[in-house]
């Protein structure tokens, strides 16, 4: 492969301002991070320590293999939300090493509403176990909630993609062969209890671990009968007479202890095998990223500076680099996994979908995985364009991402706006894994397109009426509101609240997420099917 040239001037004013101004949005997202990791209330905390448990990220601390890294799930779910308060919805959750094998581990933090559940917790809880299922994951859960926000429960409860589902999904692993480990660390009520029963193994807390499926003020109320926590669900009662839980812990501590050890007793999962290279670092320094993208998403920029800087020693073979110049594909290496990269350098024209489609379909015949780096504002429209086949031809891309059955990864590094979203693989194309850069963002169109598309039906409109066109002043009443709602809607840190992705991720750090990733994908077959089809060439 050819090593890429890079072509930036470093002590360029537009790279040092490109810098700052990346620089300063990075330094917002670790400040919203640790928010989300440490704003808890005086009497949260003092209750969990009276009560002995252990904080979330102490237990996801001793879970952990030593020296391992951790690649959170989402940490900034429900941001802004509901009271403001309900960090992370609730839930700690993402990829780790456990006794070797990668997991993927959730946690309830009773010192958010004693680990109630919000719509976007089962939302996040359910996004979970889609990732366990889709790379054949063993789900580690460290229970203690008070089960669904009852204020909530018709948000929660009823619907396909409601609470119910969970338990849909476990019964799903267990036909899979996924492992799913559960530690009763505090109360189970009601679908908490079912959560924990439908677990393959369970391990149950003395003096704070309760499993039931009406707690005792439920209990009281609808048969008089006085009972305490520990008495109606305790571990003696599942442990020696229901049979319902497995493993009998002294502590928190003592739970994972044990729950390592299950870990560390299941088969050895053969992972997929890829045609993998030595890894090696880029040869540019991926900080380097600050200074070439800028948060401006109208100041363009050659996206195979960034692939230089993600890809192992910059090196990159590229696919058809003379046609459809606007979309760059080609193969590189990620910590020695090797990957197929389509990346956006403008907008979205029949030739540039044409290339994409052919060798996302070169890509899955061959089972290598592919990674997206949009930065699109959609298809390229007008007459002439219609006429040269925009639609059927944008509809092969679509169709291609869509049908691709080999691990896909997405990172939006800049705009994801209308269909180029969707034949970038967006959210709804089921990409393994999708996070944002802090400078991303994504939306039906840009702002100021929505704006102009307002403006101008507003004057058709007042030209079919015998009106005259908009004034300056009336132009700016309706295009500011348009502008300024596209961006509070369309920012990252809205799209990561409601887990339109997988969470935000500084530039610097992309490469390092991407190996862990595709590391944890290839638990899973490569390709599930096998018939597939053959490549289509124009």
């Amino acid at each position: 492969m050819d090593v890429i040239e890079t072509r930036i001037d470093k002590n360029s004013d537009t790279y040092r301002k490109n810098y700052r101004d990346m620089e300063t949005l990075v330094e917002a997202l670790r400040g919203e991070l640790k928010k989300a990791a440490e704003d808890r209330s005086e009497k949260a905390l003092t209750r969990e320590k009276e009560s002995g448990k252990l904080p979330a990220l102490k237990k996801l601390e001793l879970l952990l293999d030593k020296n391992t890294p951790f690649l959170e799930i989402s940490p900034l779910t429900a941001r802004g939300m509901y009271d403001g308060k309900i960090h992370r919805a609730g839930l700690l959750a993402g990829i780790g090493m456990v006794e070797g094998k990668e997991a993927l581990i959730t946690i309830n933090d009773a010192t958010i509403k004693g680990g109630s559940a919000y719509p976007l917790s089962v939302k996040k809880g359910l996004r979970c176990q889609a990732i366990a299922m889709e790379n054949r994951l063993p789900s580690i859960n460290l229970i203690d909630s008070a089960g669904a926000y009852l204020p909530m429960q018709s948000e929660i409860f009823p619907d396909l993609w409601d609470g119910g589902r969970a338990f849909y999904n476990q019964a799903m692993l267990s036909k899979m062969g996924v492992p799913q480990i559960a530690a009763v660390m505090g109360l189970c009520t009601a679908g908490g209890a079912y959560g924990v029963a439908m677990c393959d193994e369970i391990v149950h807390v003395k003096g704070h671990g309760a499993i039931f499926l009406g707690g005792p003020p439920l209990v009281r109320a609808a048969t008089g009968e006085e009972v305490t926590a520990d008495e109606l669900g305790g571990p003696n009662v599942h442990c020696v007479e229901s049979g319902v839980s497995d493993y009998i812990a002294e502590d928190d501590g003592d739970a994972i202890a044990i729950v390592r050890k299950i870990i560390k007793n299941l088969p050895v999962n053969k992972k997929s095998e890829l045609s993998m290279s030595e890894p090696a670092p880029p040869i540019y320094d991926p900080k380097e990223l600050y200074g070439i993208v800028s948060p401006d998403l109208t100041k363009p920029y050659d996206i195979r500076e960034v692939i230089a800087r993600i890809v192992d020693r910059s090196e990159f073979l590229e696919f058809k680099e003379l046609f459809g110049t606007t979309l760059v594909c080609g193969w590189a290496n990620i910590h020695g996994y090797p990957v197929g990269i389509l990346a956006n350098n403008g907008i979205l024209f029949s030739d540039s979908a044409l290339k994409g489609t052919q060798f996302i379909q070169l890509c899955d015949k061959r089972g290598i995985p592919l990674l997206f780096l949009q930065n699109i504002t959609g298809f390229i429209i007008g007459k002439a364009y219609e006429q040269g086949g925009i639609t059927k031809n944008g509809h092969k891309m679509v169709n291609a991402v869509s049908t691709a059955s080999v691990p896909k990864f997405t990172v939006i590094v800049g705009a994801s706006f209308g269909a180029g979203n969707y034949a970038m693989c967006g959210r709804a194309y089921s990409p393994r894994f999708l996070w944002m850069w802090p400078n991303a963002q994504i939306g039906v169109m840009g702002g100021e397109q929505a704006a102009d598309v307002l403006v101008s039906i507003t004057n058709d409109q007042n030209a079919r009426l015998g009106k005259p066109p908009l004034t300056k002043e009336e132009v700016l009443f309706l295009r500011d509101p348009v502008i300024a709602n596209a961006l509070k809607d369309g920012n990252a840190y809205y799209s990561t609240a409601n887990l339109w992705d997988d969470g935000i991720i500084d530039p610097a750090k992309t490469r390092d997420v991407l190996g862990i990733a595709i590391s944890a994908s290839l638990n899973a077959p490569i390709r599930d099917d096998v018939h597939g089809h053959g490549v289509f060439r124009m």
